[in-house]
């Protein structure tokens, strides 16, 4: 099996979450994309988030009906500051036999080394760079530095999609400001956030 890793605010959850997720699973081919929502994040502390129980609500809203999608808890039933590496640690004990992909956007990537056993999780999973016009591309040397004795025998997976203008925060202010997010957001999100004054 081969199932790529997720992770992010999701706050909200957008059309191009749900793009990049396709991107991946059709390019890489993976078998199930896991959406991980951050419980706690170590780069957003000090930064209001919603709560769990919305963004996971319109998770499970967004991906409703599609197989190859899931939403998994783990990050945000922790009580513990979300680090990567644990992540994928639990996803290699949960599924020990499965093919791991951790999937990165172009503006994350060179960050990688400096984050919290970046040795441990290229060993773990292979790395994935997403690509889209306009970004930087991914330097493969900078992951050299992590695990000489592997030889990052993983290497890494490049996936590209198309540029799509749509970020969480943008859609949080077009909230604010009363404006529409249609076809932005899945209309069941959107729906979501109106019924429960999200973002005002």
């Amino acid at each position: 099996m081969r199932i790529g890793i997720y992770g992010g605010t999701f706050d909200p959850i957008h059309l191009g979450h749900l793009l990049l997720a396709d991107s991946c699973r059709e390019q890489i081919p993976l078998d199930k994309v896991f959406f991980v929502p951050a419980g706690r994040p170590p780069h957003k502390r000090g930064t209001e988030v919603s709560s769990a129980v919305d963004r996971l609500a319109m998770l499970e809203l967004a991906i409703f009906g599609e197989e190859n999608f899931a939403v998994c808890r783990y990050e945000i039933d922790r009580e513990e500051v979300s680090y990567t590496v644990d992540t994928v640690r639990w996803f290699r004990d949960s599924w020990p036999d499965a093919e791991l992909f951790l999937m990165l956007g172009a503006d994350m990537w060179h960050d990688l080394p400096h984050w919290r056993e970046p040795r441990e999780i290229c060993r773990l999973a292979t790395p994935v760079a997403i690509c889209r016009p306009g970004t930087p591309e991914p330097n493969p040397d900078c992951l050299l530095p992590l695990s000489p004795e592997v030889g990052l025998k993983r290497g890494f997976v490049r996936v590209d999609m198309p540029a799509i203008g749509i970020s969480s925060s943008e859609i949080r202010a077009r909230v604010a400001a009363g404006k529409s997010i249609r076809f932005r957001v899945p209309r069941a999100v959107e729906a979501y956030i109106a019924t429960h004054q999200l973002y005002r």
